[in-house]
């Protein structure tokens, strides 16, 4: 089965007097494969700019804007129709092999996946590595995939969400003191631990859609209205698979992949350079709708 989407993605900067930019970098469009087709795309840009398309290290498309002259407002508002499948988790078969947890890659998987394999940032103590450990069975054998749902549904149940506007991600061990953050802090979180268990995990940026804005199902999705973060994690068998820890969710086509990077400063959704006064700048909104067609 799939849905088709019509989302628009507006982003606008103020400042309070005109400034020149430099070139801005915005990885809104959706990333096309087997259960993702884009299947229109419209980028609108004021002041008039000059566009580029490029495809990133991570085959990521990025789109390099350079405004032309000064302005007090820079607005980049990117539309698309996209087709989605539904993608269902639990019906992914893993390699017998990996059934069980822990498994072992094969030599020319480890070739592939070393990137995404290495922790990032350090773990002084060893708190995220006995953090992640604790969700192994002791009462008897664990199953690869069992083990990545109960970490899943544990950050959804147990800490709690808060929005930030700021830039960047907080350090994993940081959102474990805290128990609360954003959707990307959640991700990275999770990634983290995965990884110190030996599963190769990649940052998803990407847009979230949410039945109940169309009047549809009631309960709430956490990250509708901007953009969204989750990971992946690598199964041998079933390939790249989603979880997203803000939601519990687990497939499906309510996750609509952007970009993927091996950390979520690799995928930033739009970054960019101006030239100004520091006081100059006021401000920037966000703002994504997601609509079933």
């Amino acid at each position: 089965m799939t849905v088709q989407y019509e989302i628009v993605h507006t982003t606008v900067y103020r400042y309070r007097q005109p400034v020149s930019f430099g070139e801005h970098r915005v990885m809104f469009r959706p990333r096309d494969s087997h259960d993702l087709r884009v299947l229109a795309t419209d980028l609108q840009v004021s002041p008039t700019s000059q566009v580029r398309m490029i495809q990133d290290p991570h085959s990521n498309s990025v789109a390099l804007v350079q405004p032309d002259g000064k302005a007090s407002e820079l607005e980049i508002v990117c539309r698309f129709t996209i087709e989605h499948a539904h993608t269902n988790n639990e019906e992914l078969p893993l390699s017998p092999s990996a059934e069980v947890f822990p498994f072992a890659y094969s030599v020319e998987e480890r070739f592939d996946l070393e990137q995404y394999l290495r922790p990032h940032y350090d773990d002084p103590g060893g708190h995220l590595t006995a953090w992640a450990r604790q969700f192994l069975r002791t009462d008897g054998l664990t199953g690869t995939r069992e083990l990545l749902f109960k970490m899943n549904q544990f950050i959804r149940n147990n800490f709690s969400y808060a929005a930030r506007d700021e830039e960047g991600t907080q350090a994993p061990q940081e959102t474990l003191k805290r128990s609360t953050g954003s959707c990307r802090d959640f991700a990275l979180l999770m990634m983290e631990a995965v990884r110190r268990l030996g599963v190769a995990t990649r940052f998803v940026s990407g847009y979230l859609y949410d039945p109940a804005l169309d009047g549809g199902d009631a309960d709430a999705t956490v990250g509708a209205g901007a953009t969204h973060a989750w990971l992946q994690a690598y199964l041998p068998g079933a390939g790249w698979v989603p979880f997203d820890p803000t939601n519990n969710l687990t497939g499906g086509n309510q996750l609509i992949r952007v970009g993927v990077a091996r950390d979520p400063s690799q995928a930033a959704p739009i970054s960019g350079s101006w030239y100004g006064e520091a006081d100059d700048y006021l401000g920037m909104t966000v703002n994504v709708a997601v609509h079933r067609l």
